[in-house]
């Protein structure tokens, strides 16, 4: 009886070891997955804050530290040698052209008369001359235009008519009326915070040190209501033209507003951009709202039918009659990050990621063959030699999904490429689509510099201001306009023209054909 008893101890404290190892056996394998997630998680941020940004992956950089090995051939005959000396000449009005457009200023040395004589007692002659070029740099300067408008009356009439005629000479209307801004005071500080990303309180202390004393405070006003009052219907404008395209892009981003209404200054705002393709003109909307919610872009492109470039974001879903176009820059982003993830050793080898990160290498190889042909050839190209390799991604997703860990950088990858699956094969649908979004990512880079320099907004009034200013600035720039120019000009245009006019305001939009020549940027 005693040795029963022994014996079903022992059984048991056998089960319960069996279950312990087991249990052991699960803890480390979910240590081990957690602690080479937190490697993952490491390297990527090494690699975020000390590595190269640049996303791609040349083979020559690749084999850059065995390149005397993978290039040498023993078999291959040493070239002849031959010396050759030569002095290498510059190349002819290469300066020349670089300044061709600038003004120039001539200044000539000559000897007086009297220098002119010669020792012997006759007078030199010219016998050439000796040219040195030298940019000139002004500062910028700040003067006041006094507007004196004159006004007429008939002598004869006064002494005869009880109302003798009065004629007013012409005279232009101001952009504000009982203010101090000019047109070119209006560009010029608009042009300094929007596309140099100068905030108002260092334009204030540059006028400062140019004698003028101008408070931010009545700057900002003049963003306000030169933006409200001038600008506003030509953004309007824009917007009726831009929707009438069939392919867009949009892309968001953060901005914080100090005092909206009922939310707290650290609410995070955002401002949303829209912009037009490579058919036709530029058009680079931007449009403040205070959430990140689906119900903007869904009120913003009212009327629009087409297609529409993004990214991930679940936002854009759902909108309707439009067709979504992923962005295969981000997928290829994603397995860039997940090769970096991995360890040094492993990186060289013929890993998952770095199979993934072909895949999409060979799309983007494919659209920059295709960069210069039709939109029709370009869609018949890309069912040749792009479709295959679509296919084949798919195919090789489906494998390796399941052999992954899905918190991984590489299962991650794999995840964004199933759940954006239709999106990013949208691009075979038609010959005007993009492989990536890069084109709205980069015009909204223009907002997230400037921000990294004025931080915030004080009030919503602003930064619907700013949204209508960037909008016309950066538009002026992609269609390669001067922004400060060309804001002079409508300030200086659009208080003597009917704004309700569209007839008038075409004439005035970036691309127009009616615009002056000084408004382009000289090339």
């Amino acid at each position: 009886m005693p040795n029963l008893i022994c014996m079903k101890t022992n059984a048991i404290t056998l089960e319960e070891l069996q279950n312990q190892c087991a249990l052991q056996e699960q803890q480390i394998a979910e240590l081990t997955a957690k602690i080479a997630w937190y490697e993952e998680q490491f390297r990527l941020s090494q690699q975020r804050r000390f590595g190269a940004s640049s996303e791609q992956t040349p083979p020559e950089q690749i084999q850059l530290f065995n390149e005397a090995e993978s290039e040498s051939d023993p078999d291959l005959a040493e070239p002849i040698l031959e010396e050759i000396t030569y002095r290498r000449k510059k190349q002819p009005g290469q300066r020349e052209t670089q300044l061709k457009d600038l003004p120039v200023e001539t200044l000539e040395y000559r000897l007086s008369p009297e220098e002119q004589t010669c020792s012997c007692g006759e007078m030199m002659h010219e016998m050439s001359s000796r040219v040195r070029q030298e940019l000139k740099i002004i500062p910028a300067q700040v003067s006041v235009v006094r507007h004196v408008q004159y006004i007429y009356t008939c002598r004869r009439c006064e002494r005869e008519q009880d109302h003798p005629p009065i004629v007013t000479a012409p005279m232009p209307q101001a952009a504000l009326p009982g203010s101090l801004a000019s047109p070119s005071a209006l560009a010029h500080i608009m042009t300094q915070k929007y596309v140099d990303g100068m905030p108002l309180y260092r334009q204030e202390q540059q006028l400062t040190r140019l004698g003028v004393t101008l408070s931010r405070q009545t700057m900002a006003n003049w963003m306000v209501q030169g933006s409200e009052r001038w600008l506003r219907p030509l953004y309007d404008r824009m917007k009726e033209l831009l929707l009438q395209k069939e392919v867009l892009y949009a892309d968001e981003t953060t901005l914080q507003v100090l005092r909206e209404p009922g939310r707290a200054a650290e609410s995070t705002s955002y401002m949303w951009l829209y912009r037009s393709g490579r058919d036709g003109p530029a058009i680079v909307l931007y449009d403040y709202q205070t959430t990140r919610a689906s119900k903007h872009p869904r009120q913003f492109l009212t009327g629009f039918t087409g297609y529409l470039h993004v990214d991930g974001y679940a936002g854009y879903n759902g909108l309707p009659e439009i067709t979504l176009v992923g962005c295969w820059a981000h997928a290829r982003r994603r397995f860039h990050e997940a090769l970096k993830a991995l360890p040094p050793d492993q990186q060289q080898a013929p890993v998952a990621a770095k199979e993934g990160l072909a895949f999409c290498n060979r799309l983007f190889a494919i659209e920059q063959a295709l960069q210069d042909v039709t939109p029709a050839e370009r869609y018949q190209a890309r069912l040749e030699q792009s479709l295959p390799v679509v296919e084949a991604f798919d195919s090789w997703l489906k494998y390796q999904r399941p052999r992954v860990l899905p918190k991984s950088a590489l299962g991650q990858a794999m995840n964004y490429c199933r759940n954006q699956w239709e999106r990013l094969t949208a691009f075979l649908q038609d010959g005007r689509l993009e492989l990536d979004n890069n084109r709205s990512e980069r015009t909204i880079k223009n907002f997230v510099i400037g921000r990294k320099n004025w931080l915030f907004t004080n009030s919503p009034k602003g930064a619907r201001a700013s949204a209508t200013i960037y909008s016309i600035a950066i538009s002026a720039r992609e269609n390669g306009l001067n922004p400060y120019l060309y804001l002079k000009y409508l300030f200086e245009k659009l208080p003597n023209i009917s704004i309700h006019d569209p007839g008038a305001l075409d004439e005035l939009l970036p691309w127009s054909d009616h615009l002056p020549p000084d408004c382009y940027v000289r090339k």
